[in-house]
């Protein structure tokens, strides 16, 4: 008890007061300390079993169990997942000198003509940078396939561009490993394999998982069709940026990393129909948040984002969210503030450390409704 008061005091220190608008918040101001045994290292055993945090009445928090959550919906809302799919996108291999090596591939890029086939954007983790041409030895014997280092991905720090000798997706659900994020240390593993990827997932391409969507089972997602609550699915692939923290002060030097977004016209006519029965539009996931307020902003259905929600956005579709707890400094967090309140974010995480919420991605989730202070 006497290390939970530690952390909880911590909390309430780094809570500025309430910001105004010519105060523009920092870097500092999303900070907590959090125990370490909250890190959820595994997931609950049951997918709806996982706890959910509902915020939606002010300070009047209420500690339920997930598959509550049909309860808590309303006839005629729109629940909208993301049904992107994790592919196994760790790949280790080595260097030609035998120096070790790990890609975390990021995007499978299409074929151009007159280019090498079957281009990759990756990180890449190694001692020495390999020169440009460089035919990587990959596999767990580091022989079953090449990656030739083609050189930096321009649009992204961070980045390079590799050229597989075979199909990137082939290759990666043969020899790739499940791209568990780094504060979850155990390898990854069959129960990994399964409960890191939502029910629905459908669509390959992402590097982490959408992970307020993979509290849902088939019995929730039964009960809220009974309830006539209606579903509509978008597509964003998730990249690993979405761990990376924010590293400057002034959140305005902060450069968003980008991820592909689809929104089919299936999902666009069902927000329309929302909108004329008076439901409400309900995200699950904060990866579903950035690709509605994309579309909303730009009115593209299709392509990059780089969108960074901080307080002080102006929300104009999602109504409702679904998401887990964030990681202290990240975007995800900063999204949450703008979505709930800054004040109330930090208020819903203190609740969350005191009554023991497990956090991050195998973690629990929370229940909010968008401030109305915007």
């Amino acid at each position: 008890m006497a290390v939970l008061r530690k952390y909880l005091f911590h909390l309430e220190r780094a809570r500025p007061a309430l910001k105004h608008m010519s105060q523009p918040y920092t870097l500092s101001d999303f900070d907590f300390a959090l125990p370490p045994e909250l890190i959820a290292q595994h997931p609950s055993t049951e997918r709806s079993a996982s706890r959910l945090l509902d915020g939606r009445h002010g300070s009047a928090f209420v500690d339920r169990i997930f598959n509550e959550l049909p309860e808590l919906l309303q006839s005629g809302d729109l629940l909208v997942f993301n049904d992107t799919q994790v592919v196994k996108a760790r790949l280790f291999g080595e260097k030609p000198s035998g120096g070790k090596l790990e890609l975390l591939v990021e995007r499978v890029l299409p074929d151009v003509a007159g280019e090498a086939p079957n281009q990759v954007v990756a990180h890449m983790k190694v001692s020495k940078k390999p020169p440009v041409g460089t035919a990587l030895c990959m596999g767990p014997h580091g022989n079953e396939f090449s990656a030739t280092y083609l050189g930096r991905w321009p649009d992204e720090n961070g980045l390079f561009r590799f050229a597989f000798s075979d199909e990137p997706h082939t290759l990666m659900q043969k020899y790739g490993h499940v791209p568990l994020p780094p504060y979850i240390t155990h390898t990854d593993s069959d129960e990994d394999e399964q409960r890191y990827q939502t029910i629905f997932a459908r669509e390959p391409g992402a590097a982490a998982a959408p992970t307020a969507a993979l509290h849902f089972d088939q019995g929730v997602l039964d009960a809220l069709a009974n309830k006539s609550v209606r579903t509509a699915n978008v597509t964003l692939h998730v990249g690993a940026g979405t761990f990376q923290p924010v590293k400057t002060e002034d959140l305005s030097e902060h450069r968003m990393h980008s991820e592909w977004y689809n929104i089919p016209a299936t999902t666009v006519q069902a927000i329309s129909d929302c909108r004329a029965r008076g439901g409400r539009l309900v995200a699950v996931g904060t990866t579903s948040v950035r690709t509605l307020e994309s579309w909303a902003k730009s009115g593209q259905t299709s392509g990059d984002t780089q969108i960074f929600i901080t307080p002080g956005f102006t929300f104009q579709v999602v109504d409702v969210l679904i998401t887990n707890f964030h990681l202290p400094k990240s975007t995800l967090l900063m999204l949450v503030s703008a979505f709930a309140g800054f004040e109330p974010m930090h208020a819903l995480y203190r609740h969350a450390i005191a009554k023991g919420y497990r956090f991050f991605s195998y973690g629990d989730a929370m229940l909010l409704e968008r401030s109305k202070a915007f």
